[in-house]
């Protein structure tokens, strides 16, 4: 199919608004264990996991998607509590050896990367994408590959024109007056499920949570950071999700 094919936004639209799973939120009631990765959730898929209804949803945009040539791979979704302190340690770890003090690392952590418990990805809910149709650079998950002449950008001007037909949003977005994590183009959060869930996550004392666990750099969770960092990392995100 050639590029100048793939924006079809009428009809795809159409199609997008007839294949939405139409779930409530009563059926996918999500423990505070759950939310913060500790759960065992029911998932489907095999190269990557997702609760059923967003499973679903992004079968049917993948298909759509892939009749315009843009085959959506997604390369990260649900990461358990363990595995989100795995890729916390390794960072921190990183940064301390490099030379940066404790509280300048978890600094440079959360301009991507969570603390374990507060993961959008704990939930089954988000995803990661890229395009598996044209080579990938070396770091596939940098911003400058979703812009002008990099590798996924129609893969962005298909998701900018129908994701939201599909049920996924984008979290971190491009809003200069956004705090918070760093703008994301690859990270969508299929909203019928993770709307619901962020309100029960609002409930979650983070920081109760996080002296228990005792994760590399507890010391520098002060009442002022978790309070900032929930208003932030965790509610500043595109407000059609909230």
């Amino acid at each position: 199919m050639k590029r100048r094919n793939f924006i079809k936004k009428t009809t795809l639209s159409g199609i997008a608004l007839a294949t939405i799973p139409c779930f409530t939120f009563a059926q996918n009631i999500i423990s505070s264990e759950e939310l913060m990765g500790k759960g065992n959730p029911k998932l489907f898929g095999t190269d990557y996991k997702l609760r059923k209804e967003a499973y679903l949803a992004f079968q049917n945009m993948k298909a759509t998607a892939l009749k315009e040539g843009v085959r959506i791979q997604i390369v990260s979704s649900y990461r358990s509590f363990n595995h989100q302190k795995h890729i916390w340690e390794r960072k921190y770890k990183r940064y301390i050896n490099q030379g940066l003090s404790a509280e300048k690392s978890i600094q440079k952590i959360i301009e991507y990367s969570t603390v374990p418990g507060t993961s959008r990805h704990h939930w089954g809910t988000d995803i990661d994408i890229i395009d598996a149709n044209v080579h990938a650079p070396k770091h596939v998950l940098r911003e400058e590959n979703f812009h002008r002449d990099g590798s996924y950008i129609y893969l962005k001007k298909w998701m900018d024109a129908h994701a939201n037909s599909f049920g996924f949003y984008l979290v971190y977005t491009a809003d200069l007056n956004r705090k918070g994590f760093k703008y994301e183009p690859w990270h969508y959060s299929y909203k019928p499920l993770s709307q619901n869930y962020l309100k029960s996550y609002k409930k979650v004392n983070i920081q109760e949570m996080l002296q228990k666990e005792k994760l590399l750099g507890n010391d520098y969770f002060s009442t002022s950071f978790i309070n900032k960092y929930r208003n932030e990392n965790i509610l500043d995100i595109n407000p059609e999700l909230l």
